[in-house]
């Protein structure tokens, strides 16, 4: 929930003109935003996504955003899951697998988001809980429904904290999910797009992205300075 249309109008057409190498790109405004940035983007090649929805296609949910609606706007994008929807809207793993079987019903891929709090990481329950997260989704939609989707890991530590997990520590975590998925359908895993979501930068996104399990970044507060962003984007590409 961050930025003014005038921000978002300007990292709009710095990014259309940018060269931002082979990197596949999207960007997830605030939904008042989404049409604004769609008609800034627009033949650039970057995809358009939001930053939630509601479960329900319509009706009397005052104030939610359908996934029919995200699509009327130009998204081929949402996110599912952010740890900070976890958090502070109480979004548990069964509404989560909800929302990302609402996105795909409408055409949308969903981005989702599982990742672990400090305190469990430092009682060594990394893997039981992203992979917890993982499977709730598995379960609900089943393994063939990623290759549809994207997958991102963001270690509720590392998020607006200034702090990253080093390029081991991610990979770890990503070849533990990958593994997991891999253990239902090979083939799904072995073609997954696994995000890196914890405070990536561009002075960190190279060897990040050198890690053979991590296939891209899922870009929190570098996203609202131009040059950070794209200096990200070319590390990907």
């Amino acid at each position: 929930m961050n930025g003014r249309y005038g921000l978002v109008a300007e990292l709009g057409a710095a990014l259309a003109a940018a060269d931002l190498g082979r990197a596949e790109v999207a960007v997830c405004p605030p939904f008042p935003y989404l049409q604004a940035l769609g008609a800034e983007l627009k033949d650039s090649g970057i995809g358009l996504g939001a930053q939630t929805l509601c479960d329900h296609e319509d009706g009397a949910f005052t104030g939610e955003v359908s996934a029919e609606m995200l699509v009327d706007m130009g998204c081929r994008y949402v996110i599912v899951g952010h740890s900070e929807r976890r958090e502070h809207f109480g979004e548990d793993d069964d509404l989560v697998a909800s929302k990302f079987l609402r996105a795909q019903k409408a055409g949308l891929i969903p981005i989702l988001c599982v990742g672990e709090t400090l305190r469990q990481r430092e009682a060594g329950d990394t893997e039981h809980v992203v992979v917890r997260q993982l499977m709730a989704v598995v379960e609900a939609a089943g393994s063939v429904a990623f290759d549809r989707a994207v997958l991102a890991y963001e270690p509720v530590w590392a998020i607006g904290t200034g702090l990253t997990a080093s390029p081991e520590q991610a990979q770890a975590v990503h070849a533990d999910l990958r593994a997991a998925l891999a253990a239902r359908d090979p083939d799904v895993a072995a073609g997954l797009r696994l995000l890196y979501g914890g405070s990536v930068k561009a002075d960190n996104a190279a060897p990040l992205f050198a890690q053979p399990d991590i296939d891209g970044g899922l870009i929190g507060g570098a996203s609202l300075n131009e040059k950070e962003f794209i200096a990200i984007c070319r590390a990907a590409g």
